[in-house]
């Protein structure tokens, strides 16, 4: 995927102010489930009940009308994930199997980056209430290095989502709460790796003219990049249930959201005599990319003064990702990666101990199924199933004011690969994965 199209003089001020990298996403695929400081100390436990602060636009807008007057909430999620890829039997494809790729393991694909978000509620009357949230749900980036052994599959894949989501809760009674938003989303994305012009040029019958002149198999690398950017479209509904005074359920839905990609194909290092040729020519390209749609249930339980514990069940639509394909606007054939990939299930368990008036301590755990069967798995994604441990503490300094922490790491389940491409060789080994997640907000309420 590729771009040249340039976004809005708006959007690109908010792309600078959310810039997003992230190498393995908090939740499976490359889904950003970093949507709120608070929420992170619980494992995102009870997303679409909770409804502790101005977050809920996110997981349930029915949840603003828990938060009387107005509130912003303000917060960056440090997140690191690991990648590394261990090599064992990554070879050439036939008639040169017998060769191994060339290369290093690629060092760690991952490595620190940011997501912030933020959230604004209002409260119109006893009964309406509004709000608008600017987040990430989706990113991902891995970047190897550029002589890795995989390097023909790819190099760096990158891709950041800024989503603008303005919302609305009604209040029917004391019992029932509804909430609804649109979601104005940008996409940008960047794809590179090596193009092994030494095996094309020796590989094939008859040979280009002068196109093998001093090239062997892996020994005359060229370059592909692919950029492209574009808006999308949807909505999220929400419903809160207030069942007794000590409990809450609230159920969430998040629409798929469908991007058209614009942008370009670059070459780099392409041998004179495959300069005519429409594959390797510098043109126009698009995709289309559907993120998913995703379902919450989520329960809050009170437990006196002091204890509270939530869950949560979340459905991701995943097989929506069945292929990735870009078209060249020059009539090149279309570039297809199958993926194949699964609807998963997310489940999550939290509790919070309000020590006092200022302090309240959290802790969580969750499981995240990924949407990535050993199959279908590529080197851009290498994801695998994560299971969260986390811990965080609210600190409430003023009436007004409070910050939140919370720290989460993620056992990453070890992904194995056995990947082949055309020319680009088989790939095979297996990467180990974790991530850590380190938030810090700020909620003020005026």
């Amino acid at each position: 995927m590729t771009d040249n199209l340039k976004p809005t003089l708006a959007a690109a001020s908010l792309c600078a102010t959310l810039a997003v990298w992230a190498g393995l996403a908090g939740a499976a695929g490359f889904a950003l489930i970093e949507q709120s400081p608070s929420q992170i100390g619980n494992a995102v436990a009870g997303g679409a009940a909770s409804a502790e602060d101005a977050s809920t636009i996110y997981f349930n807008p029915a949840g603003m009308t828990q938060l009387a007057g107005r509130q912003i909430v303000i917060g960056v999620h440090g997140v690191n994930p690991s990648a590394e890829f261990n090599n064992n039997g990554s070879h050439m494809n036939a008639p040169l199997t017998a060769f191994p790729l060339t290369g290093g393991n690629g060092g760690d694909a991952g490595g620190w980056g940011a997501v912030p978000n933020m959230y604004l509620s209002w409260q119109l009357s006893p009964q309406w209430f509004i709000g608008l949230g600017v987040n990430s749900p989706f990113g991902l980036t891995t970047d190897y290095d550029s002589n890795w052994i995989g390097r023909y599959q790819a190099i760096k894949s990158d891709l950041m989502t800024v989503n603008i989501n303005p919302s609305i809760a009604y209040k029917v009674n004391d019992k029932i709460s509804l909430g609804a938003g649109l979601s104005a989303q940008y996409i940008d994305a960047d794809l590179t790796k090596a193009i092994d012009f030494g095996t094309i040029c020796n590989g094939g019958a008859p040979i280009p003219a002068g196109c093998g002149v001093g090239l062997t198999p892996q020994g005359g690398d060229g370059g592909q990049e692919l950029k492209a950017n574009g808006w999308g479209y949807g909505f999220n509904l929400g419903a809160l249930f207030q069942v007794s005074p000590d409990m809450r359920i609230g159920v969430a839905y998040r629409s798929q959201i469908k991007h058209e990609l614009d942008g370009d194909s670059t070459y780099t290092g392409v041998p004179v005599a495959l300069g005519a040729s429409r594959t390797f020519q510098n043109t126009s390209a698009s995709a289309d990319l559907t993120l998913p749609d995703s379902a919450s249930v989520s329960v809050y339980q009170q437990f006196g003064e002091k204890w509270a514990m939530m869950g949560d069940i979340t459905w991701t639509h995943w097989s929506t990702f069945d292929e990735l394909r870009v078209k060249f606007a020059n009539g090149a054939a279309d570039n297809v990666t199958p993926e194949n990939w699964s609807n998963t299930w997310r489940i999550s368990l939290g509790l919070t101990y309000q020590v006092n008036d200022a302090w309240k301590l959290r802790g969580g755990v969750a499981y995240d199924q990924t949407p990535v069967s050993d199959t279908y798995r590529t080197v851009r994604i290498p994801d695998n199933d994560r299971t969260w441990l986390a811990v965080g503490a609210s600190w409430r300094f003023t009436p007004a004011a409070s910050l939140d922490f919370g720290y989460a790491h993620l056992f990453v389940k070890d992904a194995s690969i056995n990947k082949s491409e055309p020319v680009s060789g088989t790939v095979i080994g297996t990467y180990d994965n974790s991530v850590d997640i380190v938030s810090l907000g700020l909620s003020y309420r005026f």
